[in-house]
């Protein structure tokens, strides 16, 4: 049978990814409390086309994926990206895949169990020129209390969730939890998925006593990160979902160790 996608293309033109998006696919994970938590994730693989080929093999993706199936960890990453480059004939390869994390959560005073849902990604990459790549990325949600309503205010002060995005470049396997932990200490309060009056009285209490800028936020996450000798690279994201503006507020820090 004919292979199109082998045959000369004479437009001369590199391109930079070509694959598949959006593979729902499940996956272990690795868990700090249960060794492993079962999730299903959406993956994105790709690699280079180099300007003579007018095609890739869209079906090599997923044969590799499938025989990885039940290894596919940040462990198994590399060897992953080694299989696209050897199969697809690449230079470059790249893997991402974004999947939801539960951590069990107590309430801070009835100590109400409940799971708490975060979005993550590891996002890999492997070039003939310059080498390994992977970033780990956690989406936390958080509670800031505004600092400058509540100087300005006779009672009480505007409050809202907000989202922080935590990504990372490390020497040593970093666990999700870890950065998870990281982020909620930094904010003026914890999400939680069950809360009872009590802890809902110690929620807003303790968010009060706390107030917090997206500046803030972003500069605490920042300054626990550069002193971690295990972060080579970092960027962190925070949006508020303001309560009583028709925008949110924003802030970020990218830095290279």
């Amino acid at each position: 049978m004919i292979d199109v996608q082998n045959q000369i293309d004479h437009r001369n033109i590199n391109v930079d990814k070509v694959g598949v998006k959006d593979i729902r696919y499940p996956i272990t994970v690795m868990d700090k409390t249960n060794r492993f938590q079962h999730t299903v994730a959406s993956i994105n693989m790709y690699v280079n086309l180099p300007r003579e080929f007018k095609g890739t093999h869209m079906s090599r993706f997923i044969e590799i994926l499938n025989e990885f199936h039940g290894d596919l960890d940040i462990r198994e990453f590399s060897t992953i990206l080694e299989a696209m480059q050897r199969r697809l004939q690449a230079q470059s390869a790249h893997i991402e895949i974004c999947f939801p994390y539960f951590m069990k959560k107590l309430s801070p005073v009835t100590e109400s169990a409940g799971l708490m849902e975060y979005v993550c990604r590891v996002s890999g990459s492997l070039d003939s020129k310059t080498g390994y790549d992977l970033i780990l990325e956690v989406n936390v949600p958080i509670t800031t209390v505004c600092p400058c309503s509540k100087e300005i205010s006779m009672q009480g002060a505007h409050n809202q969730r907000g989202t922080v995005s935590l990504a990372v470049r490390f020497k040593r396997f970093i666990w999700i939890e870890d950065l998870v932990r990281l982020v909620e200490c930094s904010a003026s309060c914890e999400v939680y998925s069950v809360l009872k009056r009590p802890d809902e009285k110690y929620v807003t209490e303790k968010a009060y006593a706390n107030p917090k800028f997206v500046e803030d936020v972003v500069r605490d996450i920042a300054q626990q990160l550069k002193s971690d000798p295990n972060v080579l690279w970092f960027k962190v994201d925070v949006e508020n979902f303001e309560s009583i503006h028709n925008h949110s507020a924003y802030a970020c820090i990218q830095r290279h160790k």
